[in-house]
């Protein structure tokens, strides 16, 4: 009776990870047609996508790099050819597969498995993607909060509320850790712990940040990139902003493979400052293939994977029966 009640849960946001991308992706049809699609596609050349896949590899690099200095403080051994493989095939998963974050899932299961402890695995790679996510969001409210874009007026606004949200949940996570005698306050008194050592520490902080930058770096170049093959002929500033916007809303889960909430972003921000709703749909439309060429290796690694698991009924040394999780699966 109740091992249904989970999934009967989740199953509405299953399917709303599918039809919010689906909705925004109709409504731009239907308001644009599909000429700014097809526009986004006819610029990309064979040198436009090996120089994405260049970016994509060297942003693959900086997220494996990351994904390593947080693991290792957490007392999980990865090697560096292990870490850039998972970190490839989770992007083609999550390029793949609705909400965009299952691929993450799939890196932090596996590699607890291999290491024995499945829920520190797990945190490893939650720790490791939170630190980019941070970092994003606060260089977003500082270049936004510098540089003229269509939100610009509302962002001290924006600001304040941030800060106003952090100052909120630091004091009641304070209370909960100081007087707090539920379990509740108990794995939070732990996370707090173990963030604090992933991710402040000062050997470890400082790669973090650095590698964080570097991917968000990696990013808006591809961006930028769509940009000019879109046939977008704006500034570095002028573009910078409304990149980081679409960027954050390319966060959101409830899309497949980064499609729906980004289109519809670009499309918003870019009609208002002034280059067209149509302009935005292909810089995107863009962005987004560029992106999924980006992560065909992952493809390679899932497959190689497959072939090896076909031959020897084995994956990375545990048996695929006893792992319980399908290699290279979804």
């Amino acid at each position: 009776m109740t091992s249904g009640r989970p999934d009967g849960r989740r199953r509405p946001w299953r399917a709303a990870r599918l039809l919010v991308p689906a909705l925004i992706l109709g409504v731009l049809v239907q308001r644009l047609g599909t000429g700014p699609f097809l526009a986004g596609l006819r610029g990309l050349g064979a040198g436009t996508l090996l120089t994405a896949t260049a970016i994509g590899a060297g942003t693959t690099l900086c997220s494996a790099w990351r994904w390593r200095v947080v693991a290792g403080v957490l007392g999980m051994s990865l090697s560096r050819q292990t870490a850039v493989a998972a970190y490839y095939r989770s992007q083609f998963l999550n390029s793949a597969l609705p909400g965009g974050v299952l691929g993450d899932v799939h890196r932090g299961v596996l590699h607890g498995i291999d290491a024995g402890d499945l829920g520190r695995g797990v945190r490893a790679v939650v720790w490791e993607r939170v630190a980019g996510q941070v970092v994003q969001v606060c260089l977003t409210l500082v270049v936004l909060l510098t540089l003229a874009s269509p939100v610009r007026t509302a962002m001290p606004l924006v600001a304040l509320a941030t800060a106003l949200a952090g100052i909120v949940l630091l004091v009641t996570g304070r209370r909960l850790l100081r007087h707090g005698r539920s379990r509740l306050a108990g794995v939070l008194r732990q996370a707090v712990v173990e963030g604090r050592d992933a991710l402040l520490q000062p050997g470890t902080w400082p790669a973090v940040l650095l590698a964080s930058l570097l991917v968000l770096a990696g990013h808006v170049a591809m961006f930028l990139l769509a940009a000019h093959a879109a046939g977008l002929s704006g500034s570095v500033p002028l573009v910078l902003p409304l990149a980081l916007v679409v960027l954050l809303a390319a966060a959101i889960p409830l899309n497949v493979g980064g499609w729906g909430p980004r289109e519809g972003m670009a499309a918003w921000v870019f009609a208002a400052a002034g280059w067209g709703a149509g302009t935005g749909a292909a810089v995107a439309t863009a962005f987004g293939v560029m992106t999924w060429v980006a992560t065909l290796p992952g493809a390679v690694v899932l497959l190689h994977e497959w072939l090896r698991r076909d031959r020897s009924g084995t994956a990375h040394g545990i048996p695929a029966v006893t792992a319980g999780v399908p290699r290279g699966g979804a």
